[in-house]
C-alpha cells in the first residue's frame, strides 16, 4: 500500500497496520493538495504535450511517405522483375524447339559471319580514315559520309536478305536475345529490388520509432486532459470530505471507512481478499485432476 505525502506526492511503502494509523484527514489533505497541484500545473503540461505533438506530426508524415515511396519502388520492381521472368522462362522451351529443329535440318547458319563483319568494318575504317587524316572540303566530306551510309544500308539489305532465306534461323535468334534481355531485366530489377528493400529497411525502423513516440505524447496528453477535466470535481469531493467527514454522505459519497471497520473488527482487508482469492487460483491450477474429484475409484 502507498502513501501520498503533502505536496511531493510521493509514494510511501505502507503496510495494513501502518496505513490504519494514519488519520483520514491527512489522507484527505494529500489527496486535495495534490489535486490542487495537478490543476495548476496540468494546463501548461498539456500545451507543452500539444506543442510536441504538433513539431512531430508533419515529420511522422514525412517518414511515413518516405517508407511508402521506398516500398512502392520494391513493389515496382518486383513486378518488372516477375513480369519479365515469367516472359523469358514462357520462351525458353520455344527457343530450344527452334534450336534442336535447325540442328535437325541442317539450318543452322550464321546470319552474320565474321568475315562479313571484318570486310565491313574494313570499309568503314577507310573511310573514317581519310575523313580524319585528310583536308577535304565541305562536299569531299559529305561524299565520304554518304559512301558509308550507303554502305551500312548495303550491310543491313544482306542481313535482311539472309534472315529472309533463313527464316527459321532468324526467327531462332529473335528468341534468344528476346529471352535473353528479359533474363537480364529481371536480375537487374532483382538486384535493384534488394537495394530498395536495404534501403526502406531503416527507414521502416524509423517511421516506427516515431509514430511510437507520436502514439506516447497523444496518450499523455489524452491523460493530462483526463485528470485536468476530473480536477474540480476532485478538489469540491475532497473539500467536502474534510469538512463533513468520511461516512457515507449521499450520492457520489459513499461510507470511505467501511473497509477500514472491517479490519479493526478482525475481517480481512480488499488486499487480503485478493491474495486469497489469487492463492486459491494458484493451488487449483496445480491440484491433480484426480484429487479434485475426491480421489481416483478403486
Amino acid at each position: 500500500m502507498t502513501f501520498i505525502a503533502g505536496l511531493q506526492l510521493g509514494r510511501l511503502p505502507m503496510n495494513t497496520k501502518e496505513l490504519l494509523s494514519v488519520p483520514p484527514e491527512v489522507l484527505a489533505k494529500a489527496l486535495l493538495n495534490r489535486r490542487i497541484l495537478l490543476k495548476e500545473q496540468l494546463p501548461t503540461v498539456i500545451r507543452t504535450l500539444e506543442a510536441e505533438e504538433q513539431n512531430l506530426e508533419p515529420k511522422v508524415s514525412r517518414a511515413v511517405e518516405k517508407h511508402q515511396q521506398a516500398n512502392d519502388s520494391v513493389s515496382s520492381l518486383k513486378l518488372i522483375r516477375d513480369s519479365a521472368q515469367k516472359d523469358a522462362g514462357g520462351l525458353l522451351p520455344k527457343v530450344r524447339e527452334f534450336r534442336n529443329e535447325l540442328i535437325d535440318s541442317g539450318g543452322m547458319v550464321n546470319l552474320d559471319p565474321e568475315w562479313k563483319k571484318e570486310k565491313l568494318f574494313e570499309e568503314l575504317e577507310t573511310i573514317e580514315e581519310m575523313i580524319q587524316t585528310s583536308a577535304l572540303d565541305h562536299k569531299a566530306e559529305k561524299k565520304l559520309l554518304d559512301q558509308r551510309k550507303k554502305l551500312l544500308e548495303k550491310n543491313e539489305k544482306w542481313l535482311q536478305f539472309r534472315r529472309e532465306t533463313n527464316p527459321e534461323m532468324a526467327e531462332y535468334i529473335d528468341s534468344r536475345r528476346k529471352m535473353s534481355k528479359l533474363f537480364k531485366t529481371a536480375d537487374k530489377s532483382h538486384r535493384d529490388m534488394l537495394k530498395a528493400v536495404e534501403k526502406a529497411q531503416p527507414l521502416h525502423e524509423k517511421k516506427r520509432a516515431m509514430q511510437d513516440e507520436l502514439r506516447e505524447i497523444r496518450r499523455q496528453k489524452d491523460r493530462a486532459k483526463e485528470l485536468l477535466h476530473q480536477s474540480d470535481e476532485a478538489i469540491i469531493h475532497w473539500e467536502r470530505r474534510l469538512k463533513d467527514g468520511f461516512e457515507e454522505l449521499g450520492q457520489g459519497y459513499p461510507d470511505l471507512l467501511a473497509s477500514r471497520k472491517i479490519i479493526e473488527g478482525g475481517g480481512p482487508s480488499s488486499f487480503a481478499k485478493k491474495e486469497s482469492k489469487k492463492n486459491q487460483r494458484k493451488l487449483e491450477k496445480t491440484t491433480p485432476p484426480s484429487q479434485k474429484k475426491g480421489g481416483e475409484e478403486e
